[in-house]
């Protein structure tokens, strides 16, 4: 189906339902509280018209999703005792150990150029997916092609990757392959530590973004660097001191999480334990991610067209 045909088909669908909605709640009394938001209608009437839309017109119930990959990192391998050497014997020549020098990584050079908010409070998944794809040069950073990605969702959507439908972290790697990013897995860590590291690990060796689920899995940050106390793709036991990270949320301030940062802060520490914590979602059990730090991760290297260095 093409893109113009499928857009008047959801038109007309979201026409009927909104119909049905107006004429459950009264079209007299609806129509005045949504246009002006009053008392979170006009939130309360799209989410409405989600649920009814779903009914009407539900998934695929064996639609596949995708996998999340459970990563349990190997154990740091002590060193191997010297053997005695005999008298008389020749020493062995040893391998010099690689230097545990400080790295300080970011693949954009213009974050600006890259960054997009997100137009809805419920859009930094596509927010999310459009400034992964601008990094690769596969997208714009325009409203309009935010809108058309967020459109989309139904395509990807499933109840094991979302109870609540539309947008995890299954629908954003599915986005990410239909605008030619294939090969975004989704990780799930015991640690915050491991995840950090297996996200800066993949970033420098595919020169293409991570995704973090940040905010317990409610919110989407697009982690472009980080700073380490050595190379984590040469020394195993690296400690990533933080990230730099394009928010979508960005220049709204959280009731809940505070006021967000500039595209490309860098997010230290504190700011990651704060913000990039295990999942936990209010809308039911999730077994492979609950307790998790979950990472979309890059694992096929950036196409020619990235802007990434």
């Amino acid at each position: 189906m093409t893109t113009a045909r499928r857009r008047s088909t959801s038109l007309i669908q979201r026409a009927i339902i909104i119909v049905l909605v107006l004429g459950m709640l009264g079209i007299v009394l609806s129509v005045g509280a949504i246009t002006t938001n009053a008392f979170d209608a006009g939130d309360r009437f799209e989410n409405l018209v989600a649920r009814i839309e779903r009914i009407i017109w539900p998934p695929p119930a064996d639609r596949p999703t995708r996998p999340t990959v459970t990563v349990t990192p190997p154990p740091i391998e002590s060193p191997t005792p010297e053997p005695t050497q005999l008298a008389g014997a020749s020493p062995e020549p040893t391998a010099t150990p690689p230097a545990r020098t400080p790295v300080d990584v970011d693949i954009i050079a213009d974050h600006e150029a890259v960054f997009a908010h997100e137009i809805d409070k419920d859009w930094c998944a596509p927010a999310g997916v459009q400034m992964t794809l601008a990094a690769l040069g596969l997208g714009d950073t325009s409203e309009a092609f935010q809108t058309e990605i967020a459109s989309r969702v139904r395509e990807w959507e499933t109840w094991e990757d979302s109870h609540n439908y539309k947008w995890g972290p299954a629908a954003m790697a599915s986005a990410l392959e239909a605008y030619g990013a294939p090969g975004y897995e989704i990780h799930a860590f015991e640690f915050r530590g491991d995840a950090l590291r297996a996200a800066a690990v993949a970033l420098e060796e595919t020169k293409s973004p991570a995704i973090l689920l940040a905010w317990r899995g409610a919110h989407t940050w697009v982690m472009t660097g980080y700073k380490a106390d050595a190379d984590p793709t040469v020394i195993p036991d690296a400690v990533i001191e933080g990230a730099y990270i394009l928010d979508p949320w960005y220049p709204w301030i959280s009731s809940i999480w505070g006021p967000s940062d500039p595209p490309g802060t860098f997010q230290d520490l504190p700011e990651m334990k704060r913000n990039f914590l295990p999942w936990e979602r209010p809308e039911g059990a999730y077994p492979e991610r609950d307790g998790k730090w979950i990472v979309l991760v890059p694992t096929l290297p950036a196409p020619d067209t990235a802007v990434t260095r």
